[in-house]
């Protein structure tokens, strides 16, 4: 990329590559892959297209308005930049006075915050991979073959021992896989048989150092073009009549060419950014099911279907778990199942209603599944583990305004609260995160439909308000 001429354009450009790229993240997911397609798509696209059409709309003009040109870019949208590269009201001083519309025709009053116009998608750490020296010893934290969380999932760091260069202790970060977690042992016992020594203390120390990255939030403008477009006029019609003295033909014509110029860069943040909307709403595949049958559903469709799965070496893991969840004890056999008395009945009917898990059992699944002629019907309930806005989008077709009742616990954000979940957000995130569920939450409800949502007072007052906004003519309960 060619170096700009001036400090204004610098300024401006490096703003306007915050909004399309961020702070940089290493590491591996969906979004980050995104992420990465946005930023060349501003190096490749973007900018060179940008700089053609900025040489030609300053030609008519002397040289003092190209800087003149970049001053104003920056100072507008410098605005609505994050390190996530999320766009919104991100920083408005208060001198200049931007703001929108929150009135309607049809409600005089409305619940107005800083993040209401995105999709809240997610809560992380924007880990790199970083040095840090303690009590004498240098480590270097390797994230670079990270693969980041999903959506809020609840994994711990963990750090295994990668190799000793220079006296510096490289150790590879990554998230928890089934329960797996940093073993400490393991990593001084590397680093000793490499002829260093190294205490746990200091290790720990290592950790907490390299922890303290910050944690941003990462969200999806609705509708960019709409939002910077009218931030642009509300700027320009303020700057106007409160900096301007002098109009002639000139200086009326290098407004309108900011504006044009401004509103091409709007453009292409818009492009990308209404693509990202239709990727986050876009009703998901399902990537693994499984179905919980009872025993009894199977004996009465095919006993010997059930006496095929007993001989599956699945059937070691399911009485397991049978035997974790305490529905039968050690003594159990399966032969108790399937015996009968005299009248040819179940001899042990508490056995008869155990759930057989279909996770066991894939090879057999369809020969379960085959015994109901409708098996939707025959279903009494879905359990589905996913982010939940993805989860509750994808379900909306087949469920709109079919559901009676919506019971919800969300964070309640508030350290004090013993909760497991992610738990930094601020008011004006918590809100997003939450009004985006609601809205589809709502789709979903029966017209007489109930919503139930479990909070304490941190937020209590908050949630009162956006409940009356989405639901202003329905009553809504809180349970404190």
């Amino acid at each position: 990329m060619p170096q700009p001429n001036n400090r204004y354009e610098q300024q401006f450009l490096d703003a306007l590559k915050s909004i399309f790229i961020g702070a940089k993240v290493e590491g591996e997911s969906g979004y980050i892959n995104l992420m990465k397609i946005k930023a060349s798509y501003f190096e490749k696209g973007v900018f060179p297209q940008l700089m053609k059409d900025i040489d030609t709309a300053c030609k008519p003009f002397e040289k003092g308005f190209r800087e003149e040109l970049f001053d104003k870019l920056y100072d507008f949208f410098r605005h609505y930049f994050s390190e996530s590269g999320s766009i919104y009201f991100r920083n408005t001083a208060q001198h200049h006075n931007i703001y929108e519309k929150v009135y309607t025709d049809d409600r005089d009053v409305m619940l107005f915050w800083k993040t209401h116009m995105l999709y809240y998608v997610k809560t992380d750490r924007l880990f790199n991979s970083m040095d840090v020296e303690v009590d004498g010893e240098e480590f270097l934290f390797d994230v670079s073959g990270m693969e980041l969380k999903r959506a809020n999932e609840k994994r711990e760091l963990t750090y295994t021992f990668k190799s000793i260069k220079d006296g510096k202790i490289t150790l590879t970060v990554g998230y928890s896989e089934k329960g797996r977690k940093t073993k400490v042992d393991e990593i001084i016992s590397a680093v000793k048989a490499k002829g260093m020594a190294l205490d746990e203390e200091t290790l720990e120390k290592a950790f907490t150092v390299f922890q303290k990255q910050s944690e941003v939030d990462y969200f999806i403008n609705k509708n960019a073009k709409a939002f910077l477009q009218e931030q642009f006029d509300l700027w320009l019609y303020q700057y106007v009549f409160k900096g301007e003295s002098v109009f002639n033909e000139t200086r009326l014509r290098q407004l309108q060419a900011i504006k044009e110029i401004a509103y091409k860069i709007i453009d292409f943040i818009a492009q990308f950014e209404d693509e990202l909307a239709r990727v986050w709403n876009k009703p998901k595949f399902v990537l693994n099911s499984n179905y919980v049958i009872t025993l009894d559903k199977i004996a009465n469709g095919d006993e010997a279907l059930l006496k095929k799965i007993f001989k599956h070496k699945g059937m070691k893991d399911q009485v397991a778990e049978w035997q974790e969840l305490g529905m039968v004890d050690k003594k159990f056999k399966l032969d108790l199942v399937l015996e009968k008395n005299l009248l040819k009945e179940p001899a042990n009917p508490q056995y008869q209603y155990l759930p057989l898990d279909t996770r066991y059992f894939k090879d057999l699944e369809l020969d379960i599944l085959a015994l109901f002629d409708d098996l939707d019907a025959s279903l009494d309930g879905w359990l589905i583990h996913s982010e939940n806005y993805q989860a509750l989008n994808t379900l909306l077709p087949k469920f709109r305004e079919l559901v009676k009742a919506i019971y919800i616990d969300p964070p309640y954000n508030t350290k004090g609260s013993e909760i497991t979940y992610v738990n930094d957000y601020k008011h004006s995130s918590w809100l997003t995160l939450v009004e985006n569920r609601l809205q589809v939450g709502k789709m979903l409800l029966q017209d007489d439909g109930i919503l139930c949502v479990a909070i304490d007072d941190s937020e209590y007052h908050r949630l009162q308000n956006l409940l009356s906004d989405i639901f202003f003519d329905k009553d809504a309960a809180l349970v404190g």
